[in-house]
């Protein structure tokens, strides 16, 4: 028990430690834009790359620190030949995964400069170059959430965001889709092409991403001079070209309900993700057997496009609070399947959300959404930070109204975007929306773990015609919540709906009715709460 202690201890030392590393580089170093150019080949899988990368320094410094994966002995990874620093070389070192670039001492702070890396390397990860499902070569960037490093020299954090270009040359078969609007498409008499994507709006390193294959490409459609467009191989061009024109109608919702699309154009990509989407800006890239031709994939286009808005626009400052990006996609994914498909598919969903936050919860009783204790930054992805936080959003949606509810959403989105925040900030818009003070609310949801576990005891005296209602909740740290009871009749018809204020381990009541005998009582009839419970009629 005590080595588990000790190897708990090491790994919250480390989180800590790498925390106020990128504190400290953060403090040092603000990157304005990246411009990459990447060669890509037939003949291997090396890749070949100049990055420029404009900066200013915000403080003194003798060194600064890029992440770049270093060469192998495996022969995977990245090997830098070169850097300069405003066309002047200056002296580096590439070690333990972090490019480190010597800084005179004459910089000015708050000043312009431009680092020119020349690199070259077979990525590991981060860049996935192999054959897709019908044989045919790929190339695919799939940053998130920290593997940027393996092919680019990034800072690569969500709180460091910056504008991105990039020029690919590669064989002049493949087309190239990529971050933003494309700049230039040129066949060059070497027989490669040239391809040049360019965004002008700050982004987390995560969703800036190139991906080159043999597409069939089609206009899905416009939403407010935005264009829509499907990227699928060949080989399902008409399965796919059905599968992704879902996306017309689901960015038209988003654009409309919480604000103007933050980005030129959208591109629906069949690739090689290692996820199910992935929700890069402006171009999500789908896994190859999204496509079906059975258009099946409504709910996955919904989630990623919500992203566009929270995770790519609006991002979370740490890996820790992941939930301001994916429990906002969930539950974004869920008001849209509320509008277009009504309240009963909105509640089917919730209901089996719940089925699966509770079974988690059993399985994980120690971990809350933001878990600070994760290191391995692929394990902040969870049912709590998808699910679970989906439904606390939810909710709080009950707590402060619908209205200010939508009201709140709008005004996080407008002061964040491009930008990022903490959970305390997302709390901060809420409460001043809504005039609720809510630390209880976000202190038991968020950062304390498990679900209301409640023990429901309930009998009729039919002498004094008064229901008796005991509701003891069984898990170890309380919570504050109103919960609803419906009464019903023999029929199963209501009888009687009330709301009891859980604040208390054990919270019970009396209430007369008259006229009717209950038979059973329903708890939370309007799937409002996220709990779990038991039902026994004394």
């Amino acid at each position: 028990m005590r080595h588990l202690f000790l190897v708990l201890c090491l790994c919250c030392f480390s989180s800590f430690l790498c925390a106020q590393q990128h504190l400290e580089r953060k403090a040092s170093l603000d990157i304005l834009h990246y411009d990459f150019q990447l060669e890509l080949s037939d003949e291997s899988n090396l890749i070949k790359g100049q990055a420029r990368i404009d900066f200013v320094l915000k403080k003194a410094v003798e060194e600064l620190a890029l992440d770049l994966i270093v060469k192998k002995t495996t022969g995977k990874g990245m090997l830098v030949r070169q850097v300069e620093l405003d066309g002047q070389e200056v002296a580096y070192r590439h070690w333990q995964d972090q490019l480190f670039i010597e800084i005179p001492k004459n910089l000015l702070i708050n000043e312009p400069y431009q680092f020119n890396i020349s690199y070259e390397g077979i990525p590991e990860d981060g860049m996935v170059i192999g054959e897709n499902k019908f044989g045919g070569r790929t190339f695919f960037g799939d940053n998130w959430p920290n593997r940027a490093r393996h092919w680019l020299p990034t800072v690569d954090h969500p709180s460091e965001k910056a504008t991105v270009a990039f020029t690919v040359h590669a064989p002049a078969k493949y087309e190239v889709v990529g971050t933003g609007r494309k700049i230039e498409e040129t066949n060059l008499l070497d027989g490669t092409k040239r391809t040049t994507w360019r965004c002008d709006v700050p982004l987390p390193t995560k969703v800036m991403v190139v991906g080159a294959a043999e597409f069939a490409v089609q206009l899905a459609g416009m939403v407010d001079q935005i264009p829509v467009t499907s990227w699928v191989f060949p080989q399902n061009r008409t399965a796919g070209f059905v599968d992704y024109d879902d996306a017309v109608g689901v960015l038209d919702w988003f654009h409309t309900h919480v604000a103007p699309y933050p980005y030129t154009k959208l591109a629906n990509v069949q690739s090689k993700t290692r996820w199910g989407g992935m929700e890069n800006a402006s171009n999500i890239f789908y896994f190859e057997n999204s496509v079906t031709g059975k258009e099946e994939r409504e709910g996955l286009i919904a989630h990623e496009i919500a992203h566009q808005w929270f995770g790519n626009s609006a991002s979370e400052a740490d890996w820790h609070h992941v939930w301001l990006s994916e429990g906002f996609a969930t539950y974004f994914t869920h008001l849209y399947f509320e509008h277009n498909h009504g309240r009963d598919v909105l509640v089917d969903r919730l209901q089996t959300d719940r089925t699966n936050i509770i079974r988690y919860a059993g399985q994980n009783p120690k971990q809350p959404i933001v878990d600070t204790t994760i290191t391995d930054y692929n394990q902040v992805l969870s049912t709590n930070t998808y699910q679970k936080a989906a439904w606390v959003l939810h909710m709080l949606r009950q707590k402060v109204g619908t209205d200010v509810f939508w009201k709140g959403i709008k005004r996080y989105y407008q002061k964040y975007q491009f930008s990022n925040a903490y959970t305390e900030d997302f709390k901060h818009i809420m409460e001043v929306v809504s005039g609720q003070e809510l630390d209880t609310f976000f202190q038991q949801w968020f950062f304390q773990p498990g679900l209301p576990d409640l023990q429901v005891n309930w009998d009729f005296n039919s002498t004094t015609n008064a229901l008796s209602i005991e509701v003891v909740q069984k898990q170890a740290a309380p919570f504050a919540f109103p919960l609803k009871v419906q009464v019903l009749d023999e029929k199963g018809e209501d009888l009687l709906l009330f709301e009891l204020e859980i604040d208390e381990k054990e919270v019970s009541k009396k209430i007369e009715i008259r006229g009717a005998v209950p038979k059973s009582i329903r708890l939370d009839p309007d799937t409002q709460l996220l709990f779990k419970s038991r039902i026994a009629k004394k």
